[in-house]
């Protein structure tokens, strides 16, 4: 459980530190289109990658948490014991989802990009970077998931 508190903590604290990025991102974008008449050439491209990557990390976060937006009209109508099997399925399928989609799918798409030796138009950054964080974030909230069955967190 330790573990689990610590990776958290980290992960909120690379979310804010990206969030502030694309704050700065942003108003220096703006500054630049509207006092300096000349827009700046890479800022538009940061702030959509970080967007990515505030978007799929933060679904790991939020995941974490279990803070997601769940429908729970099947649930309450269950007894306890139903709604604990009911909840270890739903984990399950979220795993084997974020590993066939998110791990394997991600790991391909940052493979491809790098076999390819793609890099962004303004920033010339290897795209296999910006799309490491879907497999990452895949890992995690597979980690997650099995904490919550193993540890009985429902």
């Amino acid at each position: 459980m330790e573990i689990r508190r610590k990776i958290d903590l980290y992960l909120g604290y690379v979310l804010a530190l990206i969030m502030g990025i694309m704050v700065i991102n942003v108003l220096w974008q703006v500054f630049t289109r509207f006092v300096m008449g000349s827009p700046s050439s890479f800022t538009d491209e940061l702030a959509r990658y970080l967007m990515i990557w505030v978007g799929v990390l933060g679904a790991a976060y939020i995941s974490g948490k279990r803070m997601h937006v769940a429908i729970d009209i099947l649930p309450n109508r269950l007894s306890k014991e139903k709604q604990v099997q009911l909840k270890k399925f739903v984990n399950f399928i979220i795993i084997l989802f974020c590993f066939g989609a998110l791990v394997v799918g991600g790991l391909r798409l940052v493979y491809i990009t790098y076999i390819l030796d793609q890099h962004s138009p303004a920033l010339q950054i290897p795209l296999a970077l910006v799309y490491l964080i879907i497999p990452i974030s895949g890992i995690l909230i597979i980690y997650y998931k099995i904490s919550d069955i193993y540890l009985k967190q429902f």
